[in-house]
């Protein structure tokens, strides 16, 4: 016997509580991909904004 249950045995609402927590790793997944991708120009853009308004004052 296989520690995780078949498919075809599960009721509906366990099928759709795999189904949903699949999707979720999925979102998470990309979201953090993206994350990793585009922080390196968040930082830039931060370090480029205080430049700019520091430069402004004087």
């Amino acid at each position: 016997m296989s520690l995780l249950p078949r498919w075809e045995v599960m009721t509906d609402s366990s099928k759709a509580l795999a189904k949903r927590t699949a999707i979720s790793l999925v979102v998470l997944l990309l979201a953090f991909t993206l994350l990793r991708a585009l922080l390196p120009w968040v930082v830039l853009a931060l370090i480029g904004w205080f430049v700019w308004k520091s430069v402004q004052r004087r």
